[in-house]
């Protein structure tokens, strides 16, 4: 194996070290198999452009364009042209799923699900740290700063993990790092000869040869690695030590106390992020099973978490004081006696894939018991994990209450506090005035927050002539809203927050709860939740009674009972339809006909589609128009495309000079009697700018004196002319500049002298200048046959005699590519004589 292979595996080697230290904060570890793979097909794409070779630049870009490719036909292939070429929707599809990425990061408790944004991450990540590393290492035989990479993704896994990167991971990714540095050593020393002793001179021996003496130093550049090797592994050792621990989420920031603290605080999370890939999924995986005290369980809703906080950007949980989960849970608040209240006792199960840091359960609870670290926040009454603590198999029973005030005790509820009323009916000022123009329109004639939030529900629901449809991607911002209501389609996310956001507008404290619809009955009298039972529904607070739920979206979940009875005395809307078919007030889930065996998704389930995805509740708005992005992606083609005009262009202009060489017929006698007068030679050398066709004299450019084509023959020049314009540029690519003072002849002898042509070569540019004389100056010219190839032979000469630094330039900024910039400064400067010209006419006529 040559150093150049055993310093490449080393450095693969070496970026897989330090990677290890990512393996404890996700699972399970199958990302590591995916990324190990595509950085070793990188690697050898850098051995076979350090073979061809190409320029060390090149030879990065190779690389950088292989693993593009990887990842686009792993992640992308779907949006890809052909599969496999990254177009703007593929690209577009990383944006997002480097965004979901993000979110999934700072919400998930360690160890997290791998989810598909995540997995980009990973693998995106370690690919372009080894892709760093092998170009420091291989392609620029420096791996020594290579370090500073790996160190780097060693730190984001330390800083990460819960109590920072365990020491055996430190010693794999610094046995890695070693190893690249020995490998890089002996790379060098191969390449010097055998090592010099540094002991004294002996006569006739000036300088002892073999191993390093015991008592002798070692040569500078081993002293300086060692040196440089120290150095990394100290500040190894030191960042970790003073980066903190995250133990709440990957990005979780808040200072979430101990199991054992009294209180703390937490950055609240969209919980159903874990759910967000498979809601996708054609199959309806169950998330919970549960067994309840209720017989009627059509408002025993699973309920995660509240979203309170709507910033224009995103409904969001707000920042709450976490405490110790106490054994009697604090009573609901708002809720008055007088309420009618049962008590339920449920048991739930959480299936062993299920992490979610929240813990799913029926609103409000009473009591919970529960092993583990889990703390509770009172203000949305809701168990977060604490230390990594998640619902992974998690067993539990909540005790519970269900809550059924009647229309006449809502319609009758006091003002709430102005403090809880200032704080939920917090409305951004990027609110477009049509929301709360709408919810006016809506409620007109309703004298009460009950009738005004009845009034929303059904207009989403029944009367607004709004379309469920999970293919509309999920939004929460203003925008998101507003085109909302727009095009009247959307699911549950759509509905629970435009609702809220209009309840908000006309001074009704409202929120969005996001869990789980009751599910279906199976035959032993448990009940199973899948994924598609994933739900949002705003909830609208009144004194006395609390946070109560309503049922905007369309088909989906159960409308209450106290939303379709009409026993409050001038609160019922005489306008109000039946509800529809689907949606009656009391869908009592029938037990299963088949046994218990009906898979989930054939039973009726509460499927929502895609939930939110930004932090908390769903990305910050719908993203750049598709406008936008198709302009943003073709400026980014004309950037990409702009470095290789030179080169396409001479590849152009080649094509068409040499194909007029093949279109004339050889052999055409012309008389001398026929040139136009334009054709005949000037007094001075025609300048390159000037449009000519290389180093030619003002004769030899247009002609001699005397010599034409006969009326009515063809001009032979073009085919000759073209043919030796190519060959005067390919000396120009080549760093031979054209000299107009020269002729054909001269000119010729020059690039054969500057450019060491030999043999063909030098034949073949003699030739070439031969026949423009011919052309130009013959009584009788004629076309000799046979240029288009004589040129041909010209540029292999050039190429071969070339330096690697001269066929690059050649080939991708061509000098003569500049006549492109002459010719459209020539057509511009034209067409502005022409406007002026014809500009005094113009004003004439009028």
């Amino acid at each position: 194996m040559s150093g150049r292979a055993r310093l490449a595996v080393c450095a693969m080697v070496a970026t897989l070290s330090a990677a290890c230290a990512l393996l404890p904060l996700v699972e399970p570890i199958g990302w590591m198999f995916q990324a190990a793979a595509l950085l070793g097909l990188v690697i050898v794409a850098g051995a076979l452009a350090r073979r061809v070779p190409l320029a060390r630049p090149l030879t990065v870009a190779a690389q950088a364009v292989t693993g593009l490719l990887l990842l686009t036909l792993l992640f992308t292939r779907g949006q890809a042209v052909a599969g496999v070429l990254p177009g703007p929707d593929a690209f577009r599809e990383f944006g997002q799923l480097l965004q979901e990425g993000a979110s999934d990061v700072g919400r998930y408790a360690i160890p997290a699900p791998v989810t598909t944004g995540i997995r980009l991450l990973l693998v995106g990540g370690v690919l372009v740290i080894g892709l760093i590393v092998d170009a420091l290492a291989v392609t620029y035989r420096s791996a020594a700063p290579a370090g500073l990479p790996l160190l780097a993704l060693y730190s984001v896994a330390a800083g990460l993990a819960k109590d920072g990167a365990g020491w055996l991971w430190f010693l794999v990714a610094a046995a890695g790092y070693l190893l690249l540095l020995l490998a890089e050593g002996r790379d060098r020393l191969s390449r010097w000869g055998r090592v010099l002793g540094g002991g004294p001179t002996t006569a006739g021996r000036p300088y002892a040869t073999g191993p390093v003496p015991p008592g002798g130093a070692a040569p500078a550049p081993i002293r300086t690695g060692r040196r440089i090797g120290a150095l990394a592994l100290g500040i190894a050792l030191v960042v970790p030590a003073v980066l903190p621990s995250l133990s709440g989420g990957l990005l979780d920031m808040s200072g979430r106390g101990g199991a054992g603290s009294a209180g703390g605080t937490i950055s609240a999370v969209n919980p159903l992020v874990s759910l967000q890939d498979s809601l996708n999924q054609p199959e309806d995986r169950e998330v919970l099973n549960y067994r309840t005290t209720t017989p009627d369980t059509r408002d025993l809703y699973l309920r995660i978490v509240a979203l309170d906080q709507f910033d224009g950007a995103a409904w969001k949980p707000s920042q709450r004081t976490v405490v110790d989960v106490p054994d009697q849970l604090p009573d609901p608040p708002g809720l008055a006696p007088d309420v009618d209240t049962t008590a339920v006792n449920t048991s739930v199960s959480a299936a062993q894939w299920y992490a979610q840091n929240w813990l799913p359960m029926p609103y409000p609870a009473s009591r919970v018991d529960i092993p583990g670290r889990w703390r509770f926040e009172p203000e949305g009454r809701t168990l977060v994990g604490d230390r990594g603590q998640n619902t992974r198999g998690a067993r539990y029973q909540v005790e519970s209450l269900i809550v059924r005030p009647t229309a006449r005790q809502l319609a009758d509820a006091p003002r709430p506090r102005p403090a809880l009323r200032r704080e939920y009916t917090r409305v951004p000022g990027s609110l477009p005035p049509v929301v709360e123009r709408t919810a006016r329109q809506v409620t007109r004639g309703a004298r009460s927050d009950y009738a005004k939030a009845v009034r929303l529900q059904d207009w989403f629901a029944l009367r607004g002539g709004f379309t469920y449809n999970t293919e509309v991607r999920a939004g929460s911002g203003t925008r998101a809203i507003e085109r909302f209501l727009q095009q009247k389609q959307g699911f549950c996310v759509h509905f629970a927050f435009s609702m809220a956001a209009m309840a908000r507008t006309l001074g009704i404290p409202a929120r969005v709860a996001v869990g789980f619809t009751p599910g279906g009955k199976r035959a032993d009298g448990s009940y199973s939740v899948g994924l598609k039972d994933a739900h949002a529904w705003p909830e609208v607070y009144f004194e006395g009674v609390g946070w109560t739920r309503f049922e905007p979206t369309p088909s989906r979940g159960s409308v209450p009972d106290y939303t379709v009875t009409a026993d409050a005395p001038d609160e019922a809307d005489p306008g109000r339809a039946e509800p529809l078919p689907g949606r009656t007030a009391a869908p009592e889930p029938a037990p299963s006909t088949d046994g218990g065996t009906c898979p989930p998704d054939q039973r009726r389930v509460a499927e929502c589609g895609a939930l939110p995805q930004a932090s908390g509740g769903g990305p910050a708005d719908d993203g750049p128009a598709p406008g936008a992005v198709a302009a943003g992606a073709l400026a980014a083609l004309l950037v990409l495309l702009l470095p290789a005009v030179p080169l396409l262009w001479r590849i152009r202009s080649r094509a068409r000079r040499l194909a007029r060489s093949r279109a004339a017929p050889p052999g055409s006698a012309h008389s001398a009697a026929g040139f136009p007068r334009s054709s005949r030679p000037s007094s001075r050398p025609r300048d390159a700018r000037a449009g000519g066709s290389g180093p030619l004299t003002g004769a030899a450019a247009t002609g001699s004196a005397g010599a034409g084509s006969p009326p009515g023959g063809a001009d032979p020049r073009p085919a000759v002319l073209g043919p030796w314009r190519e060959l005067v540029d390919s000396g120009w690519d080549y760093g031979i500049v054209p000299d107009d003072a020269l002729t054909p002849r001269k000119a010729a002898e020059r690039i054969v002298r500057v450019g060491e042509l030999t043999g063909p070569a030098a034949e073949a540019a003699h030739r070439v200048a031969g026949a423009v004389e011919q052309a130009l100056y013959a009584p009788r010219p004629e076309v000799t046959p046979g240029l288009a190839d004589d040129v041909r032979r010209v540029r292999t000469g050039l190429h071969a005699a070339a330096s690697r630094a001269q066929r690059l330039r050649a080939l991708l900024a061509p000098p003569s590519a500049v006549r492109l910039l002459w010719s459209v400064s020539a057509r511009a400067s034209a067409l502005v004589g022409r406007l002026r010209t014809a500009a005094p006419g113009r004003s004439a006529a009028r």
